[in-house]
């Protein structure tokens, strides 16, 4: 019962957080218009969806967690692909 509680609480903060991230960066990019921002916005976008599809295989889909876990790796592998893309944009 308790691990289940912990991964739940931990994605819930995954998703706020980097939801967060990606909604200021995005207000950034809307000011600047800076693509190195927009690449940010999609990184931390697959980070954090990652995160959400993963706990949804899990809790509610009842895939098993190995393969949610590989859902959520997966995106988050991307995701920080695409932010390391970013930080070399000029």
């Amino acid at each position: 019962m308790y691990p289940e509680i912990l991964l739940i609480a931990t994605k819930t903060a995954i998703l706020l957080l980097g939801g967060s991230i990606a909604f200021f960066a995005y207000k950034a990019y809307r000011r600047t218009g800076d693509p190195s921002l927009r690449a940010l916005v999609i990184g931390f976008s697959f980070v954090t969806i990652g995160a959400l599809l993963g706990g949804i295989a899990d809790q509610l889909l009842n895939i098993d967690l190995v393969t949610g876990v590989i859902i959520d790796s997966l995106l988050t592998a991307i995701g920080f692909a695409v932010i390391v893309y970013s930080l070399f944009l000029e």
